[in-house]
């Protein structure tokens, strides 16, 4: 089929199957208000109101009941209807009715899509014949508020997914089903790393193992943007009302942000590094012989996301962000960008993470500045990306209301697509902030200012390293890297001892001095996925041995204490 070859044909026939599971529940509950139907990544949802409330043991039945429905179904036919006419068709639909007084600020005509009896307010797009919606899956059942307010009623959220083939269908549930074997929060609570607790919803708590991974990862990552020529600083976590106002955050990040209130005086615990960055550049004069400037913080954020999205470590209120902004002359733009397009390739490399996609984003609708700037922005992305040799794809209207910008996405180790590094061009921000510095001819210029993250949450990238490797880290990752078993309570001196030599070397290391067999003990460092075991005993003492048991290869015999730590050394030196 012709169409198949078209980059937009799974999203036509996904969002084709969200309009066949509205029929569907129409079909069984009648009463039912309906609310929207998108596609999303892997799949759809569309958003009801139930007279009386569903479970998901109600999938199946919809499922048949769409089924059925397909084999009735034609075309999808576009129509299209006056303001008044659409409020008449929508009469009993509430959330509808909504859409459609949206809709009349902007244009007289509403759109919808008729196939077999059902007719959905709809701007499209979909499948020419209804019978090339594949096959189809429902998954999932939560609870969403319409438009995404808390003010607003709470819907019910059916999620589901759909292929074009039956074999793509079977691949993706079975991913699903071991995606749950390697679920962060179960692998974090096994491992003793995080947790999370009602008493601060949407905020995490950190337990040693997770710090020790925490700051494992951090010192790399430093170390490499350090020898990449930046700085480090902190800026604070409350800010004056006023600094979002003059950013442009406020316009689009106040239902974000959190507020307190000293002195009749507004602060705000800030959403975005930026403004903070920007002023340390604002408090000296800066040369051109200065310039660029390449500042980084692993800034707390804060961000008050609705309860219903919140989601382990992958969505939470407060988080670290790798953010950097740099501060360039315009003939410095494309170098640094080059720049930091190899240093995010390199960092996701050295993680596991040799697949990366990359994406650029154009202006959206609500942005600032002119188009001439815009243009001028894109196109300079455009140019880095086309000079690199890089295949990219084109977002439309995705960009940062300051900036295009270009996403970096990686694949895991269950072959899922995580979006992370990013780079924004800022062309206005400067000046809306009088940002200058002195030209070669002495005269004020304004520089260019891109925002860079290649991380992104630090909180959120631990979950897809989690994930990723299933909590069996490599070692200079591992909280613990070795664990030292003593076979017998009069090991235990022996086992102290080498502790501190491999202390000394800055390995992480342990001693399971409990009085429990060698053989609960070694099972237990393997639930705790540890990458070395070393035992120890009469012999091994006397000989100045350990008795090595690495993750993933079993028994390897002994070996002299020396060659060990030379061993582990070589190997966290290396990233292996």
């Amino acid at each position: 089929m012709e169409n198949i070859k078209n980059e937009n044909y799974l999203d036509n026939v996904r969002h084709s199957a969200s309009h066949l599971l509205a029929a569907a529940v129409i079909k069984l509950w009648p009463d039912t208000k309906l609310g929207i139907g998108p596609t999303i990544k892997n799949g759809f949802y569309y958003d009801f109101s139930f007279k009386k409330p569903i479970s998901e043991e109600d999938l199946p039945k919809i499922e048949a009941e769409m089924k059925k429905i397909l084999k009735t179904w034609d075309k999808f036919t576009h129509i299209e209807k006056s303001i008044e006419e659409a409020k008449k068709i929508e009469a009993n639909q509430p959330f509808k009715l909504d859409l459609i007084r949206e809709l009349c600020k902007t244009t007289n005509k509403v759109s919808f899509y008729k196939s077999g009896n059902f007719i959905d307010l709809c701007k499209g797009d979909h499948v020419d014949n209804a019978k090339d919606i594949g096959p189809f899956k429902l998954l999932t059942i939560a609870g969403a508020y319409w438009r995404g307010s808390e003010n607003n009623p709470m819907l019910t959220r059916i999620y589901g997914t759909c292929f074009i083939t039956q074999e793509e269908l079977d691949n993706y549930l079975k991913q699903r089903e071991e995606a749950k074997n390697y679920d962060h929060r179960r692998i974090g609570r096994e491992l003793d790393l995080f947790s999370f607790h009602n008493e601060a919803p949407g905020f995490v708590f950190w337990h040693p193992k997770g710090m020790l991974l925490r700051e494992a990862l951090m010192g790399f990552y430093n170390k490499l943007q350090k020898s990449a020529g930046y700085q480090l600083v902190s800026t604070p976590i409350l800010l004056s009302e006023e600094l979002w106002h003059r950013s442009g955050h406020w316009e689009n990040y106040r239902d974000k942000m959190y507020f307190v209130n000293q002195a009749g005086k507004k602060l705000v615990l800030k959403p975005m590094n930026c403004p903070g960055m920007i002023l340390i550049y604002k408090e000296r004069p800066h040369s051109y012989r200065d310039l660029p400037i390449r500042l980084a913080e692993m800034g707390e954020v804060h961000r008050y996301e609705q309860s219903g999205t919140l989601n382990g470590l992958f969505r939470v209120r407060a988080f670290r962000q790798d953010d950097a902004h740099i501060f360039a002359t315009e003939d410095q733009i494309e170098s640094e960008i080059k720049n930091i397009i190899d240093l995010t390739l390199r960092f996701y490399k050295i993680l596991g993470f040799p697949e990366v996609s990359i994406e650029l984003s154009t202006r959206p609708e609500k942005s600032m500045g002119n188009k001439k700037t815009w243009d001028k922005a894109e196109n300079t992305l455009k140019k880095v990306l086309n000079n690199l040799k890089l295949n990219y794809k084109i977002n439309e209207g995705e960009g940062a209301f300051y900036g295009p910008k270009i996403d970096f996405h990686i694949n895991d180790s269950l072959s899922r697509s995580w979006q992370c590094g990013t780079i924004q061009l800022d062309l206005f921000m400067p000046e809306k902030f009088n940002l200058t510095y002195t030209d070669s001819d002495g005269k004020p210029r304004q520089p260019a200012m891109i925002h860079r993250t290649i991380i992104g949450s630090l909180q959120r990238f631990v979950g897809v390293l989690v994930e990723h490797f299933g909590g069996a880290f490599p070692l200079w990752l591992s909280p613990i890297q070795a664990i030292i078993i003593p076979i017998a309570e009069r090991h235990n001196q022996y086992a102290t001892e080498l502790r501190n030599e491999f202390l000394n070397k800055k390995l992480r290391i342990e001693v399971d001095s409990r009085n429990e067999t060698m053989q609960t003990k070694i099972r237990d460092a393997e639930l705790q996925k540890i990458p070395y075991m070393l035992v120890v005993g009469d012999r091994e003492q006397v000989q100045k041995k350990v008795a090595v048991r690495s993750r993933g290869k079993g028994d390897e015999g002994s070996v002299l204490i020396g060659d060990l730590i030379n061993r582990l050394e070589k190997e966290v030196e290396n990233r292996e």
